[in-house]
């Protein structure tokens, strides 16, 4: 049994509670009403098989019940969990995904058994003390960022974190499917993409500096089914999947694969093979009618395999555009003449050309394009969202000139910082961004007006794996930080002086139980376990304070 003060995210409002509840055994009956039948079958499969118990349909009026029903006063996200005491548990969301999220909220309050997969005290009875909660997010985006490209995360690691995120009431999954190190959706036309591009003949271990070596072969890739599988397994979580296919930098991979589609006048595209380490490669894609013709036809694919429905962002893909070195555009004659042709003053308005040629592609067939900051230089194409990754600048500027955003700022939430600035901190990265500090993270900055606040769709965390060699060390890295995540991105919380972290790190306490329960490998509060350290493996901490903007 769980008191209020237990839950993450923190709700809007509780009502109580109540010594007197509602108790949870064999004779628990479920009801739901039409709507919320994905919710019903979450709740067997998930609570039922953690608790041990049936939870078999029933009247709704029957005591001690569970019932799910739709309210249509209610915003689409919000719901209202109710537990009376000789009647039983109401959960009304304002449509299915807020009585998802209500369900979610109903396991915490069971406590930190019911996130197992089998009962570890079978007959016990659970109990929920007398009490109303009233909940909604502050945004609609609240999303992770999941990098299988550095390092490959096989289906069922990337099935789990759905669970993770649900639990957390995190609701959009950003999948960076293709970079230099690896591409990891297959292509029916372009087989050689994964049949080469998914496989690396070996792996930098800790940073580019590092001297250390993995000598074997490292990659994967998903099916085709796989991926319909996680698209709709998250659907299943009311978590959309926003696929990213990073163009025009960020490629090696793909060219290794065909040579042809990088800038063959400057460099023997033909010797290059799938990059082993990590950085920025000089290798990117050319600008040529050839390279377009090979990416419509990869995106035509995406399409399929992301189809977009009628709620969500699931019309969004994500175009990456981020860190495209722009040294063989300029030594290149094709390039330049590219550029002269369209009458472009530089490389950067190239670069804005070849992300708007993929921007128009995709709004011509109902869909969004997303980029991280950098589609800003050169001019943004219209209708194309901005992830604000280099600080609060490029959301800022996109915001303002009527563009929506996704506030994802560095030096607040990429998780592959590191945690804390003691030397058995694995392969540290970055500068240290504690529990404390994402907690007191601002997704939206005091820069914009209200107007210009509302393009801001929400937030994102983002995990970069190129020093993550397996879940483990991405537990590591996203936990216990994605749980205060989580509640920037929903709760209401005051201005981020006046955040009660104290407050925080009392129901962390209950949360990481929940955390034991689900094998959730994250930092402990006195500092890594001796098997989570890596002694020896050199990272690239940055010293001192992170720059605020």
């Amino acid at each position: 049994m769980t008191s209020e003060v237990d839950l993450i995210p923190a709700p809007r409002s509780i009502e109580g509670p109540m010594r007197c509840g509602v108790l949870f055994d064999e004779g628990t009956t479920l009801s739901a009403a039409p709507g919320t039948e994905g919710t019903e079958r979450w709740l067997r499969s998930a609570l039922g098989a953690a608790l041990g118990l049936p939870l078999r349909p029933g009247p709704e009026d029957a005591r001690d019940s569970v019932r799910l029903c739709l309210d249509g006063s209610l915003e689409p996200e919000a719901y209202r969990l109710r537990v009376i005491a000789g009647r039983g548990v109401e959960i009304r969301g304002g449509g299915p995904a807020g009585v998802f999220w209500g369900a979610q909220t109903l396991r915490q309050l069971l406590g930190p058994d019911a996130f197992r997969r089998a009962p570890v005290r079978p007959g016990i009875r659970y109990g929920i003390p007398h009490q109303i909660i009233e909940d909604a997010p502050r945004f609609r985006w609240r999303g992770l960022m999941l990098d299988v490209a550095r390092h490959f995360m096989p289906k069922e690691g990337v099935l789990r974190y759905l669970d993770l995120m649900a639990a957390h009431k995190l609701n959009v999954f950003h999948f960076h499917l293709t970079d230099d190190q690896g591409w990891r959706i297959p292509i029916e036309r372009h087989p050689r993409l994964t049949e080469v591009g998914s496989w690396r003949a070996r792996t930098k271990f800790g940073h580019r500096a590092s001297p250390l070596w993995e000598e074997k072969p490292h990659g994967g890739h998903y099916t085709r089914d796989d991926i319909r599988e996680i698209v709709a397994y998250a659907a299943e979580r009311h978590i959309t999947v926003v696929p990213e296919i990073d163009v025009p930098g960020h490629s090696q991979a793909a060219i290794a694969a065909y040579p042809e589609l990088g800038n063959t006048d400057v460099i023997d595209t033909a010797s290059l093979t799938v990059w082993d380490t990590w950085g920025i490669s000089p290798n990117v894609l050319a600008p040529t009618d050839n390279t377009l013709r090979f990416y419509e036809g990869v995106f035509e694919e995406v399409l399929e395999l992301f189809p977009a429905d009628a709620a969500g962002f699931s019309a969004f893909i994500h175009i990456g555009g981020d860190e495209c070195l722009k040294d063989q555009w300029r030594a290149s004659p094709a390039a330049q003449a590219r550029m002269k042709e369209l009458g472009l003053a530089d490389e950067d308005a190239l670069q804005s050309w070849f992300i708007g040629h993929f921007a128009k592609w995709l709004s011509a067939r109902g869909r969004r394009a997303i980029g991280w900051d950098e589609i800003l230089e050169g001019g943004i194409a219209e209708g194309a969202a901005v992830s604000s990754w280099r600080g609060y600048g490029g959301g800022i500027a996109a915001a303002r000139a009527g563009h929506d955003v996704v506030m994802c700022p560095e030096q607040h939430v990429y998780l592959d910082h590191r945690q804390a600035a003691g030397a058995d901190e694995p392969v540290p990265i970055g500068y240290v961004r504690t529990l404390e500090d994402v907690y007191r993270f601002e997704p939206v900055p005091p820069d914009l007006d209200a107007s210009e606040a509302g393009h801001v769709l929400g937030t994102q965390a983002n995990v970069w794996t190129e020093v993550m060699e397996d879940h483990a060390r991405v537990d590591y890295q996203a936990f216990p930080r994605l749980a205060a995540f989580a509640e920037v991105a929903w709760s209401a919380l005051p201005v981020p002086a006046e955040r009660d972290f104290a407050g925080f790190e009392r129901r962390m306490a209950a949360h990481r139980r929940r955390l034991d329960a689900l094998g959730v490998a994250y930092r402990p509060p006195a500092g890594p376990l001796p098997w989570q350290r890596r002694p020896g493996v050199p990272g690239r901490p940055a010293d001192g304070p992170p720059p605020s903007r």
